[in-house]
């Protein structure tokens, strides 16, 4: 004969069995999580001339790893860099002040810009000091913009846009070659014209290896180049321009430049 549990016998005996588990001091708490910051936000050291810096929101310091080293930052941002090793930081929406400040001894924690922004629910970002650094005064520019990744993304091509954050360059118009083509007229256009402190619209492309040049309206040759850059099937990235137009040395570390950085 089957004997079945009379029913507050059942509910009492997993009351006592949950009371035990309670009590056991290897019990796994479950505590509540706390919600993840619904913006996102990239920080780049693209002033002329800038120290190595340390980026903030408000006093919430967001930057701790060097995009050339992938480790700890003790020095801050060096000028050409980007923080957090390229990847996006966590933050509330609202307003705020965005500050990249000095990271040495001298002037410990001095802001050199004073850029203020909303940050929006649920966007992204990139936030540029840019501009050529006063050692004077100990300031430069700064902009942001916002990161509008394509949602869906499509996973047969890649994105790509253009940042102008060049202060003494004309507006730029982004180009791309695959890598290895030497045919000239090859040369395509990606968008349209950027002004400075200006962005793009992410722009399809054919997954692949390319070389990019930013040329000036109604130019017919590359102003800046970078060769070699891998965009991946489903992915987005932005090429930008920075330096002093003016330095023709490729030795000098202030000469124009592109460079590549993954979005998403």
């Amino acid at each position: 004969m089957t004997r079945t549990m009379n029913r507050p016998l059942a509910i009492a005996a997993l009351a006592l069995a949950a009371g035990l588990l309670a009590c056991d001091k290897n019990a796994v708490q479950q505590l509540p999580l706390a919600p993840v910051p619904s913006a996102r936000i990239m920080f780049f050291n693209y002033g002329v001339g800038d120290p190595q810096v340390n980026f903030y929101a408000n006093e919430t310091k967001m930057t701790a790893i060097s995009s050339a080293t992938g480790t700890e930052s003790t020095n801050g941002v060096a000028y050409g860099a980007v923080g957090n090793g390229g990847l996006y930081s966590a933050l509330e929406p609202g307003a705020y002040s965005l500050t990249g400040r000095i990271a040495a001894t001298t002037d410990k924690n001095l802001p050199i810009d004073t850029l203020t922004a909303t940050i929006a629910d649920g966007k992204f970002y990139s936030f540029f000091l840019t501009g050529f650094y006063n050692a004077t005064t100990k300031k430069a520019d700064a902009f942001v913009v916002e990161d509008p990744i394509p949602a869906p993304l499509d996973y047969t091509v890649a994105y790509v846009r253009l940042v102008h954050a060049s202060p003494n360059a004309d507006p730029l118009t982004l180009y791309s070659r695959l890598n290895g083509d030497t045919v000239t007229a090859h040369w395509t256009a990606v968008g349209t014209a950027v002004a400075y402190k200006g962005a793009g619209a992410f722009a399809t492309i054919t997954p692949g290896v390319y070389d990019f040049g930013a040329r000036y309206t109604a130019g017919t040759t590359n102003r800046i180049t970078v060769t070699g850059v891998s965009l991946v099937y489903g992915h987005v990235y932005t090429i930008g321009a920075r330096g002093d137009t003016t330095v023709t040395s490729s030795t000098d570390a202030k000469r124009p430049l592109l460079s590549s950085t993954t979005n998403w």
